[in-house]
């Protein structure tokens, strides 16, 4: 896709608030709010005036101050992503927000409420409809910005860490796009909860920097060295104990190269856009692991551990041991603008919707 398509093409629509089922005008007794429309696949997205349907028994409508933007929704929206959304659809996975009514069954959140969510799409809009059993209490002295950065980027990063690759304290972790949300959010709990050192590995001296401010040990800028290489020389051809790969293609096969004794690989992305295959006698010969990380996965096949990721990525952001680091703020009518600042790899951290 052109990445120019996505720059400066936010579109209201002026036609007038719509039902969706004759396509009639409302009357002033029905709610309605704005949200981002993916309404064709690989275009730009639109903000539209949309009806807010009743509330079921265990339901919420949340009136949403934040969410955050992440690679998957980029994908979802160009119909290539693993989840498919029935057109129109309003992306975004991850919110936070203030309780505005509850369903008569709703027994864990009451109005006012400081809430996290997080679902499949829907988060880039006024307010959003969504189950009980998906919000999480927002601590107090944790802000809307960094609670709307917590659930992908710090859940897939603590489950990769702890689940996948059980980190012990002073082993070596490689992260790669080390600057993006998830590369800061594996340092952040790399370093300052697992206690690790971290050699941080992205494509730009001032990626790298960044990284370092970020509690990383050493840094490799991938653009002018080899990876592997590089930790050969930071780790006296030990290599590291664990690998974050959200890269792909040679990169992780160099991380993979990278990986001492009984070493540990763990995918969780394809940023780079190619997805690698590789000889699985490499993991033969020094006896070492490859997994992934579906974060969102969790969701249907064990939902303690996807809530107590969320939970424990609260907590540590409430004790002041992380801290998410926010890159961009975007208006909801520059979701356009914040795309493409993604697409075109700009961006630090999190990338952060601001709709209040």
């Amino acid at each position: 896709m052109d990445t120019d398509t996505w720059r400066s093409t936010s579109v209201t629509d002026h036609l007038g608030l719509l039902s969706p089922s004759n396509g009639l005008p409302l009357t002033s007794c029905h709610r309605s709010y704005r949200a981002v429309l993916c309404t064709e696949l690989a275009k730009p997205l639109i903000i539209r005036t949309i009806p807010s349907p009743p509330l079921q028994p265990e339901e919420v409508r949340v009136g949403i101050h934040c969410c955050g933007v992440n690679f998957a929704d980029i994908l979802a929206c160009q119909g290539l992503y693993q989840e498919k959304h029935a057109l129109p659809f309003s992306p975004g996975m991850e919110f936070s927000g203030v309780v505005m009514e509850t369903g008569t069954d709703v027994s864990t959140v009451q109005k006012g409420d400081r809430v996290l969510g997080v679902t499949s799409s829907k988060a880039m809009a006024e307010e959003c409809i969504i189950d009980q059993k998906m919000l999480w209490q927002i601590p107090d002295g944790v802000s809307y910005e960094h609670a709307a950065a917590l659930p992908v980027s710090y859940g897939t990063a603590s489950l990769a860490l702890e689940r996948r690759a059980h980190t012990q304290p002073g082993e070596t972790v490689l992260v790669t796009a080390a600057a993006g949300a998830m590369g800061l959010a594996t340092i952040d709990i790399a370093t300052n909860v697992f206690k690790a050192k971290v050699i941080a590995a992205a494509g730009s001296d001032h990626k790298c920097n960044l990284a370092l401010q970020k509690g990383a040990t050493h840094s490799v800028n991938y653009s002018q060295n080899s990876l592997k290489d590089e930790v050969k020389k930071l780790t006296d051809n030990r290599g590291v104990n664990v690998a974050i790969d959200a890269v792909g293609g040679d990169i992780f096969k160099q991380a993979l190269h990278s990986l001492a004794w009984e070493g540990r690989i763990v995918v969780v992305g394809f940023a780079g856009g190619t997805i690698p295959s590789f000889s699985a006698n490499l993991l033969l010969l020094k006896n070492v692991s490859a997994m992934g990380v579906y974060w969102g996965r969790y969701r249907e096949e064990e939902f303690p551990l996807f809530s107590s990721s969320i939970s424990s990525a609260l907590q540590y952001c409430h004790e002041g041991k992380i801290e998410p680091h926010i890159g961009e703020v975007f208006k909801l009518e520059e979701v356009n603008e914040a795309f493409s600042h993604v697409i075109q790899r700009k961006s630090t951290g999190k990338v952060i919707i601001s709709v209040k």
